[in-house]
């Protein structure tokens, strides 16, 4: 379980972000306005919330650089995934739940022109939300959850590029000799010398 706490970590932010990004162009609410002839307007979550966009592509790019970090940002990087998991969860939880009139406000002032919280509350007849809400804060939630699994694993990852080190270069980071890299065998065959020997 140790060995794939990075891969589990890095898939699950990664997917959060994914998820966050895509909910932010799906309809999260519905405001009837109280206008005669009940005009029904579809608010996106990039409106219902703000700062869901751009929270979302940051955890993407977290997500992404979590993969190669060192010790000390992957605490970094865990603790940032259960700040921004958190607050997202928080106005998602608003929209989902509560319904408030200030989700909608922006695009009732677009389409009519009315702007001002209370002008917009007295326009609007009914807000319903559709399933996106709550599906994001889900996402959400499971980001805070990376995090925390992130921070609590952070320590037992295998170090980036291990695998990928041959047995010479290993020697040399433990005091061997330095490796022969091609740069030395173009340097030896000017000389004259045989680098194969």
């Amino acid at each position: 379980m140790i060995r794939r706490a990075r891969l589990l970590a890095v898939v699950v932010t990664v997917a959060c972000g994914a998820i966050g990004v895509i909910s932010s162009t799906q309809t999260w609410l519905t405001a009837v306005l109280d206008d005669g002839v009940e005009h029904a307007l579809e608010v996106p979550g990039a409106s219902a919330v703000p700062v869901l966009a751009p929270l979302s592509l940051a955890v993407l790019a977290l997500g992404a650089a979590l993969s190669i970090v060192g010790l000390v940002l992957r605490y970094v990087f865990g603790a940032l995934s259960v700040l921004i998991g958190l607050v997202l969860a928080w106005l998602s939880a608003q929209v989902a739940f509560a319904r408030p009139v200030s989700a909608v406000a922006s695009v009732v002032t677009e389409s009519t022109g009315i702007a001002g919280e209370s002008s917009v509350s007295d326009l609007v007849a009914s807000i319903t939300a559709t399933p996106w809400p709550a599906i994001t804060l889900a996402g959400w939630v499971l980001l805070v959850a990376a995090g925390l699994f992130t921070v609590a694993t952070a320590r037992k990852w295998t170090a980036t590029g291990r695998r990928y080190r041959t047995e010479e270069s290993a020697r040399s980071a433990s005091g061997g000799s330095r490796p022969h890299d091609a740069i030395d065998d173009w340097d030896d065959l000017s000389r004259g010398e045989d680098p194969t020997t």
